[in-house]
């Protein structure tokens, strides 16, 4: 079993002092780093935020959870990102994925298009991310891009480029993270009504998603990281009694799952990370939505499939 990384999520509208603060915060209490959301609603830019995040803290990693590919050409991504990776020197991990909430491209008049075509073209955008960090002259013919000659600027400062995590619910996009990531996200499978497939989230569906990604990954399986999220939006809990959240824990789900059977149900509202101690736990508490979210976490596993 390798090391585990925890992850603080921030996502909501604030001040530059106040991101700053809470920044500062996740690197004192041991975060590995700082995520933000990329979606069209009430947020901050992820590629600004991770900036400031980056330019106040000397420790935690930076990256957005996920970026949404298809709201970006990923020619103007790629310095974008690279010039993160030049000013946190070297702390940013490239998160992308296919896209999936339907709403924000409706809003913006971009066709949604169907999932194969939203991975195709995740696909060929990874390619010319890792072809212009190469800061080498790039040429690329796609179906949904073409480069013609053109060298990234700036240059990354991790070399060949930055860790790329790639994530999703289907084989399709799992099967490409294995192939093409540093990082694997095991994601929930969306519904068509914007749920989430309670069945995408239990073991024997995690044991299959890993499946597919060792299958792909073949040798290289042994160095990726998994990555997961809790979308219970549980709060973290620093305790030396392990029983006692895991069966509230456990209690909790048992209970959702009776409530939701049938049906998917949509992800909760961040919580806020309150740093009380309380009978030997640190938890959070739902009095301000947004404040502080352990987002996620992620371990280095390489022999197990499940």
């Amino acid at each position: 079993m390798r090391p585990f990384h925890f992850l603080a999520g921030m996502g909501e509208i604030v001040t530059g002092p106040e991101l700053a603060s809470r920044a500062v915060q996740a690197e004192q209490l041991g975060y590995h780093g700082v995520v933000v959301p990329d979606h069209l609603l009430e947020q901050l830019s992820p590629v600004v935020a991770m900036a400031t995040v980056a330019a106040v803290t000397s420790t935690l990693r930076v990256s957005a959870f996920v970026l949404n590919n298809d709201l970006r050409h990923p020619a103007v991504l790629a310095q974008d990102l690279a010039s993160v990776d030049v000013l946190s020197g070297g702390r940013l991990d490239v998160a992308i994925g296919a896209g999936w909430n339907k709403p924000e491209y409706d809003a913006i008049g971009v066709a949604f298009a169907p999932a194969r075509v939203r991975q195709a073209r995740l696909a060929e955008s990874i390619t010319v991310l890792q072809g212009l960090f190469s800061g080498s002259a790039f040429s690329f013919a796609g179906d949904y891009y073409t480069i013609t000659d053109y060298a990234g600027q700036p240059v990354p400062v991790q070399r060949p480029h930055p860790p790329f995590l790639i994530g999703g619910g289907g084989r399709r996009t799992l099967s490409l993270a294995g192939t093409e990531a540093d990082i694997v996200g095991l994601a929930p499978r969306i519904l068509p009504n914007g749920g989430v497939d309670a069945k995408s989230l239990t073991l024997a569906a995690t044991r299959e998603k890993i499946s597919w990604v060792k299958e792909a990954a073949g040798e290289r399986f042994p160095s990726l990281e998994l990555n997961i999220y809790p979308t219970s939006m549980w709060p973290v809990t620093i305790t030396n009694d392990l029983r006692g959240p895991s069966s509230r824990r456990c209690a909790a789900l048992t209970d959702r799952r009776r409530a939701h059977r049938g049906g998917g149900h949509r992800l909760a509202t961040p919580v806020h990370r309150d740093h009380r101690p309380t009978g030997g736990e640190v938890s959070a508490t739902t009095r301000r939505p947004g404040h502080f979210v352990d987002h996620a976490w992620r371990g280095r596993r390489s022999d197990e499939g499940g």
